[in-house]
């Protein structure tokens, strides 16, 4: 599965006058009141608090304070062959900055390497402008083309850079137990299949292998329809990056019927104004031929006009 958005924050005067120098292939740090100068530079000192104004160029070269080797890059990363994370001191500076040192190999690396800024074919006003750093005695170096730069936030030509955005991606694998996968085969036929503990006879949906309660397997299978109750929910009125859904939807814990346990999902066919704790609600499935081995099988729930259901018998469920 891959999990991702666009994380975009503004840069205040401090780091926006860090990732503008960026942009022109410039480095600035700022001196804390201590003296020592801060790369990349904070806004406030890490000792008295006190806001700090006082912007030091420092150099595009540095030497490496520790590092460790990244055999296999991931998506996003500076680079798309293995290279080295490396804490930089750059040179006129005090404090180290993480970031990517391209070598043939682990060899290749050490404490005390002198090493020198790759700039970025393309600079926007980002980190990533500093596409990565490579040793300094590098004779002719074989860089190729660096990464495309990331996305920049509009704003009116000649205008300084006011806000950033990176792209932040999860992928993860997860590795279905026996239980979860008759439950996962069981919606590719579009079914919903719990399971029952066999002490004290609560039905999960999802299953979870065991309960909870009694710490025992939930070995009996059981069948559920695809109608249920509203136990919880919650009206979303405020729009981010990569919604599918135009607000206000409705999104709610549902109670299948004949199971203990409520889960997520979305709720559609009605305003949002009217959804309510009780509301009858029936699965709304995607047409066959595009189910997969997934609960996204069901596009959302819908009311089913039948009377609510009494507050009591989903009470204890909250």
């Amino acid at each position: 599965m891959n999990i991702g958005f666009d994380y975009t924050r503004s840069v205040g005067p401090v780091l926006g006058r860090f990732v503008n120098g960026l942009a022109a292939r410039r480095i600035e740090g700022v001196r804390g009141g201590d003296g020592r100068v801060h790369v990349p530079p904070v806004e406030y000192d890490p000792h008295t608090a006190e806001a700090l104004t006082e912007f030091v160029e420092v150099g595009d070269e540095g030497t490496v304070q520790s590092w460790t080797w990244m055999a296999e890059p991931l998506d996003g990363q500076p680079l798309t062959r293995a290279f080295a994370w490396a804490l930089i001191r750059l040179d006129g500076a005090d404090t180290a900055m993480l970031h990517a040192v391209d070598v043939p190999g682990p060899e290749r690396m050490r404490t005390g390497m002198r090493v020198k800024v790759r700039w970025a074919d393309e600079t926007v006003g980002h980190i990533r402008d500093i596409a990565y750093f490579r040793p300094v005695e590098t004779e002719d170096p074989d860089d190729g083309p660096t990464s495309p730069p990331p996305p920049v936030a509009e704003r009116e030509e000649g205008a300084p850079v006011g806000v950033v955005i990176t792209p932040v991606h999860l992928k993860y694998r997860h590795s279905a137990s026996p239980e979860e996968s008759r439950y996962l085969r069981g919606l590719a036929q579009g079914k919903l299949l719990g399971q029952r503990c066999p002490v004290c006879h609560k039905v999960y949906l999802p299953p979870r292998g065991a309960c909870p309660t009694d710490g025992v397997p939930t070995t009996d299978e059981v069948e559920l329809p695809d109608t249920g109750i509203i136990t919880t929910f919650c009206v979303v009125n405020v729009p981010f990056l990569g919604q599918r859904i135009k607000p206000p939807y409705v999104t709610a814990y549902i109670l299948i019927d004949g199971a203990d346990i409520a889960f997520l999902h979305l709720i559609l066919g009605c305003d949002a104004a009217d959804v309510r704790m009780g509301m009858r609600v029936r699965a709304s499935w995607r047409p066959r031929e595009e189910w997969t081995t997934s609960l996204e099988n069901i596009a959302h729930f819908e009311p089913t006009g039948e009377p609510d259901a009494p507050y009591e018998s989903f009470a204890h469920h909250l």
